[in-house]
């Protein structure tokens, strides 16, 4: 264990290369073979704070020259998703995360899925060098809905869940992130074969009868997802 808070494990992912026709892989159950070259990525560090109620949770991250692809997967109960805006407050629901920091002179994005699919996507400036203890946020920009439309998102369950399905449900979120949503922040990112870049993934439920926080990299004692300096390592291959 490591500080009470999940399994200790080296914190980096290797992103394959996507093998099949990439535009249909949104479409793909988690379970199709086209997500084969994807190995599953645990979210399973639950915060001190959570519930007794542990969901078990995973991603899956693929790329090519367009666009990343990303997968959630989540054996949950007490499901709740009672915000189908754009920029709602999406994760008070079933909600699943990524953070990803690209470029380490820049900021980094937080995409959060609620488990109807609706998407808050937000761009966060550093005040603090990239390689200070604790970077702090300066900005937080909100991404116009002209580029959320750009982020193809699937999700297994209906817009709006409510009441709480308190039975156990599994469900899926599926999603195309094109790179260029990342480069209209950021600026160009080149060819992404040996790129570095920092990121983490997660599950939470702050509204719902049985709250919980979980991460693949742990969060540390603080119950804050804004921790850049805590995200796991990505690398493509």
């Amino acid at each position: 264990m490591s500080d009470g808070l999940g399994p200790a494990r080296p914190v980096l992912y290797r992103v394959r290369p996507v093998a099949s026709e990439p535009q249909t892989l949104p479409d793909c159950d988690w379970d199709h073979p086209a997500w084969n070259g994807a190995p599953p990525i645990p979210i399973d560090r639950f915060h001190a704070r959570s519930s007794d109620h542990r969901p078990n949770a995973a991603a899956r991250l693929l790329y090519d020259d367009q666009a990343l692809y990303l997968a959630f997967r989540v054996e949950d109960r007490y499901v709740r998703c009672v915000h189908s805006q754009y920029q709602g407050r999406v994760y008070t629901d079933s909600c699943v995360e990524m953070m990803v920091w690209p470029k380490w002179q820049a900021g980094y994005f937080n995409f959060e899925v609620n488990c109807g699919g609706s998407l808050l996507l937000h761009y966060n400036e550093l005040a603090t060098a990239a390689n200070s203890p604790a970077p702090k946020i300066a900005k937080t920009t909100p991404l116009p809905a002209a580029l959320g439309r750009q982020v193809q998102i699937v999700a297994t369950m209906p817009r709006l869940v409510e009441p709480e399905i308190v039975e156990p449900v599994t469900w899926q979120i599926r999603m195309r992130i094109p790179l260029a949503v990342l480069e209209s922040q950021v600026g160009p990112l080149g060819p992404l074969p040996g790129q570095r870049w920092r990121a983490n993934f997660y599950k939470c439920a702050d509204e719902t009868s049985h709250p919980h926080w979980a991460s693949w990299a742990e969060v540390g004692p603080e119950l804050d997802f804004h921790r850049p300096h805590q995200f796991g390592t990505i690398v493509f291959e």
